[in-house]
């Protein structure tokens, strides 16, 4: 009974903490900052979740001001592919704002899609790469993937997919 009641109470305990962390989230004065260090110390897994989250959005937005970009296209089709082929493909990027383009991350859905990419800034009215290589080896039939690019844009991030049909 002990045992029970006990767990009832770091549940209802562990909810006041990721509650408060989402309400702090927007002002955080020194109590909530010592509030959320406090819970990350006690729940090691809340740690990583929350500031992988913020900074994989916010780096250029936060240190690179605003400009904007066209895309030659959002969605490829690869068609028909064997299963075990791995393909790639080129999504041409051109900076169409006044300031560099900072491409600083490409985030795959999936373990079976690599991305490479432009690290420099792009510079206005210059082209960019993303290129995202596809192992279709674990997959049968229909496909979609995509992955998501994280720049200094106002609608950030940008979802690139892609489609194949993976034949046997």
């Amino acid at each position: 009974m002990k045992k029970t009641l006990s767990i009832i109470a770091l549940s209802i305990i562990g909810f006041g903490l990721v509650s408060c962390k989402k309400e702090n989230k927007e002002a955080q004065t020194a109590e909530s900052v010592a509030t959320d260090s406090s819970a990350a110390a006690t729940t090691p897994a809340d740690s990583p979740v929350a500031p992988a989250t913020t900074e994989a959005v916010t780096p250029a937005q936060s240190n690179q001001p605003s400009t904007s970009l066209a895309l030659s296209e959002s969605n490829f089709d690869f068609g028909n592919i064997k299963k075990g082929d791995k393909v790639e493909h080129v999504y041409e990027v051109t900076n169409t704002g006044k300031n560099p383009l900072v491409i600083s991350e490409v985030k795959p859905g999936c373990g079976c899609t690599a991305p490479d990419f432009t690290k420099e800034p792009i510079l206005p009215g210059k082209k960019g790469k993303i290129t995202l290589h596809f192992d279709s080896s674990s997959f049968d039939g229909n496909v979609q993937k995509y992955a998501d690019v994280y720049a200094n844009v106002e609608k950030s991030p940008i979802k690139l997919t892609f489609t194949a049909n993976i034949q046997p």
